[in-house]
């Protein structure tokens, strides 16, 4: 009996794990010139484009190979592939689902890098540690891999270690621009790329310092300390450092898992409700969101409470900014010209009546579930199809949108695209107003 195409992947991860990871610029970039003569990589950014291209249709072999190619790279080659497992739905269902192993697997980094990564970091504190971690990771992701230990005091801990070289090989990506660019179309097709792929570069580079990412974690903890539905791990920082993360471990399921099992609607909205307050209401209340929305970052418990595990992506808005970013919103939903013409200057747009159809078009998509009055399900791929949008490319560089807008559109994609999977019957206007309401002073004058 022939194996199953994803195990066949996870054996051929672990089979090749503790393999140096390319760094250099040339090297990055040959390998992505070779995935892409061999697997139709250059067919895929053109399909981002607006061309014909269905991953699917190429062969299980070459699936495997596609992903295999992102997972070795790690970085935003690994990045890329994420989004595209749960994003886009009009990928074929197997290529999603090999895709889809990339939200926590990788080839991991060999046992001894880790270890010297630990004790340099920790010191005499790093022996502790290793004294009750695991050798075997339990997720080898795009910056670092993750392992179960046990501290002193008997708390089960996740020790996520930053592997070795990937800073050098996210500047590389970026020194190249292919893979960088990929990612930005496939983000926001068409639009400003070199603003983008700025933002891109300075939020991944970003990820890489834990030390950063334990304070935005802790910043998140603190905010959702009494929330009844979502919870982030506390951080151990006797046993963290730049290049070493250790958080309280929670179980969950994974979000397929948890959809097959979750029987009642109560479950479905109680998950949803949480993700939509967590990526879009600390962007409102708080002025900073997680931009990493992706499926592997969250574990959910029967009864629908989210457990958010990773929080390297973060970026933080002035408050007058998330004021006018409010006021879009409600113009969308208006459809009034002249305000969303008036938010889109005050959040950086050079020029906002220059192809107003198209930036209205696209800004609809952006905010679909919010265009339907009362409770729904958020339709898959709800962003309008990045096929479409694509295809209005000339125009859409015109616009000059601002670089800082990547993720926050990334998050609106993202998460619809989960919100989809979750299936849950909520007023999706009810629910913005209600986040958005907590910052309701008045706009500054322009």
């Amino acid at each position: 009996m022939a194996k199953d195409p994803r195990q066949q992947l996870l054996d051929n991860f672990r089979a090749r794990g503790g393999r140096t990871l390319p760094t250099s610029p040339l090297g990055r970039l040959h390998r992505t010139a070779s995935a892409a003569a061999r697997l139709g990589i250059g067919a895929l950014a053109g399909r981002l484009r607006g061309e014909e291209f269905n991953l699917g249709s190429i062969s299980p072999e070459a699936s495997l190979k596609l992903v295999e190619t992102f997972g070795e790279l790690k970085g935003v080659a690994m990045k890329v592939g994420q989004t595209l497992s749960y994003v886009d739905g009009s990928l074929h269902p197997e290529a999603r689902r090999l895709l889809a192993v990339l939200q926590v697997m990788s080839p991991p980094t060999a046992f001894a890098h880790i270890q010297r990564t630990i004790l340099e970091d920790l010191g005499l504190r790093g022996q502790a540690l290793l004294a009750r971690l695991a050798r075997e990771p339990v997720a080898s992701a795009s910056i670092g891999q993750v392992h179960r230990a046990v501290l002193p005091d008997s708390t089960c801990v996740a020790v996520k270690v930053r592997h070795p070289g990937i800073e050098e090989a996210i500047r590389a990506d970026f020194k190249t621009a292919a893979v960088g660019t990929l990612f930005a179309h496939l983000a926001l097709p068409g639009v400003n790329l070199d603003g983008f792929v700025a933002e891109a570069e300075a939020r991944f580079l970003e990820e890489c310092d834990y030390t950063l990412e334990a304070r935005r974690q802790i910043r998140f903890r603190e905010i959702f300390a009494d929330h009844a539905s979502i919870t982030i791990p506390a951080v151990h920082l006797d046993v963290s450092g730049p290049r070493v993360l250790t958080s309280t471990w929670h179980d969950g399921a994974g979000l397929d898992a948890f959809v097959a099992s979750a029987a009642y609607a109560a479950e479905r909205i109680r998950a949803a409700r949480a993700l939509y307050e967590f990526y879009v209401g600390t962007l409102y209340r708080h002025g900073l969101f997680n931009a990493d929305p992706h499926p592997g970052n969250l574990l959910f418990a029967p009864d629908g409470r989210v457990t958010i595990l990773d929080h390297g992506c973060v970026r933080t808005f002035e408050p007058d900014l998330v004021v006018w970013l409010a006021r879009l919103s409600r113009a969308v939903r208006e459809d009034c010209t002249r305000d969303i013409q008036t938010a889109l200057a005050a959040i950086g747009m050079t020029n906002p009546t220059r192809d107003f159809d198209i930036t209205r078009a696209i800004l609809r998509g952006f905010y679909a579930p919010l265009l339907k009055v009362g409770r729904h399900r958020v339709e898959a791929n709800p962003a309008m199809s990045l096929r479409h949008v694509a295809r209005l490319k000339k125009s859409l560089l015109r616009l000059s949108l601002p670089g800082k807008l990547l993720f926050l559109f990334r998050i609106r994609i993202g998460l619809y695209a989960v919100l989809a999977r979750i299936g849950a019957n909520l007023d999706w206007i009810e629910l913005e107003e209600e986040l958005a309401d907590q910052r309701n002073s008045p706009a500054p004058e322009r």
